[in-house]
């Protein structure tokens, strides 16, 4: 399989279209180039980086992007990680795979929470689901 361009959605770009594009770097440095991006912006979670470093995969230098910046891009497969971006992002040249996987919010899930532990709790299961996700990766892609 050549090294292919994947590019991970998501609704804000803060939180688990990071953590996918930091998987794919950490497991397969010379199979995928990972970029993510959002529907929108907003800043990187902090939780996010906490949890992923925890791993072992350091995502603070990570910037957020936005998908519009990704069209006239050499995009090989593009995989939305939420609902609202398999609902709102834009479309690709038909030469563009997407796939669309959707996992859980953990910002959204952790705002009855009160505790840190709670909190990481949430973070680390929605990025060991990324994870399993992205281990899958290079056999899904070969499909294309």
């Amino acid at each position: 399989m050549s090294k292919k361009n994947v590019l991970f959605v998501c609704e804000m770009n803060t939180c688990r279209s990071q953590m996918a594009e930091g998987w794919a770097h950490y497991l397969y440095p010379d199979k995928i180039n990972a970029f993510s991006a959002g529907i929108s912006t907003g800043p990187l979670d902090p939780l996010a980086v906490k949890v992923m470093k925890e791993a072992g995969v350091d995502i603070s230098g990570h910037e957020t992007h936005a998908v519009k910046d990704f069209l006239e891009k050499d995009i090989d497969c593009v995989i939305t990680v939420c609902d609202t971006a398999a609902q709102k992002c834009p479309s690709f040249s038909a030469e563009v795979n997407v796939i669309c996987q959707t996992f859980d919010n953990p910002p959204e899930l952790i705002k009855n929470l009160t505790t840190e532990d709670e909190k990481l709790a949430v973070y680390k299961r929605v990025r060991d689901e990324i994870r399993l996700f992205v281990e899958g990766l290079p056999e899904k892609l070969s499909e294309y």
